[in-house]
């Protein structure tokens, strides 16, 4: 039950597909900007969907007095279970789409940081 590290870490080379097949549909760095951004949303967007199906229900353990919160699993990084129990469901419910949303643009910043200086030394070789 650790945080998807993975999945953050899988935005990294994502990034970096989603410019290289942007950039051979369009030249324009303000059109590459904003499909780079949609797209990395959009990847989000699925990680949110696939962290809500598979940790939405342990969210219905909020509400039932019966359920053990102490042992469900989880680490007691707040030291109280309750507290401990919703922080995890923040972490891997909210956060770490939002991690893998950050790392998309930094994988993607890195390639149009090549891509922009593949660009300029082009241009110099060609004057």
């Amino acid at each position: 039950m650790g945080v998807p590290i993975f999945g953050i870490l899988l935005g990294f080379p994502v990034g970096w597909f989603i410019v290289e097949y942007i950039t051979t549909s369009t030249n324009s760095l303000p059109q590459v900007h904003r499909r780079v951004l949609v797209y990395a949303l959009l990847t989000s967007a699925v990680t949110l969907l696939m962290m809500v199906v598979i940790w939405g229900p342990a969210v219905s353990i909020l509400f039932d007095s019966n359920k053990d919160i102490a042992n469900f699993g989880i680490p007691m990084i707040l030291y109280e279970p309750l507290a401990s129990f919703v922080g995890w469901m923040v972490l891997m419910i909210l956060i770490s789409p939002f991690l893998q949303l950050l790392t998309t643009i930094f994988g993607s910043y890195l390639a149009l940081m090549r891509w922009v200086d593949h660009g300029a030394n082009t241009q110099q070789k060609e004057c």
